[in-house]
């Protein structure tokens, strides 16, 4: 706090956030924000011009229920992992053959005033169980015809943003700045993903396999 005071977030730390929209095809980022630590994502969200027919993957922080079918009737698919505190019933449940990791799958309708006043459609809920973690997730999506096991992956691949900022940390010196100012700070971050972007461009033009750390 006392070398970044403008970052105000709690009595004992200052923080900037961080809002990625990373391509899947390439692993690009298509958008970027910088706001306040305290500034929720959903007011940075509607700012992304998605390509139309993209599926959107989101963590929790993106789950608002109206949100979601307001992307819906744009033509996106999205998936993403369900509230813990979230009311709904089940309307349909599916057999899961003989997968270890399915738990269950499930058609749901949200029972809570808001989304009954929303009138928001049924959608698709799969419980899985991560071998890696050892925990059980539950994943939703408005997509009705792909199976719980690629509805899961879909989701598994969203470690991939996890990924990025771990790489652009690590390999483009974001861990430390060179100034403390909020100018300072800004513009090291999005001189990083400059490079990250300018390394991306050269990697697909000599079609080098290699990962991209090693390139």
């Amino acid at each position: 706090m006392k070398i970044f005071p403008w970052a105000d977030y709690n009595k004992r730390k200052s923080a900037l956030k961080l809002h990625v929209g990373l391509d899947h095809d390439g692993l690009i980022p298509d958008f970027s924000s910088l706001t306040g630590a305290k500034e929720s994502e959903m007011k940075q969200v509607d700012l992304w011009m998605f390509p139309k027919g993209s599926v959107l993957v989101f963590d929790k922080g993106y789950n608002n229920f109206s949100w979601h079918q307001a992307q819906s009737s744009k033509g996106f698919i999205w998936v993403i992992r369900i509230r813990s505190n979230a009311k709904y019933r089940v309307i349909k449940e599916l057999h899961t053959a003989k997968n270890l990791h399915i738990i269950s799958e499930k058609f749901i309708e949200y029972t809570g005033k808001k989304s009954l006043k929303d009138n928001l459609p049924a959608i698709h809920l799969v419980t899985y169980y991560d071998p890696a973690t050892q925990k059980d997730y539950k994943f939703i999506t408005d997509q009705f015809k792909w199976s719980a096991q690629m509805i899961a992956d879909i989701y598994k691949d969203r470690w991939q943003v996890e990924l990025f900022f771990r790489w652009i940390k690590q390999n483009l010196k974001i861990k430390a700045f060179l100034g403390n100012s909020k100018n300072a700070v800004v513009t090291q971050i999005m001189a990083a993903l400059c490079v990250y972007l300018i390394v991306a461009f050269i990697k697909f033009n000599q079609e080098q396999k290699k990962v991209f750390s090693r390139f």
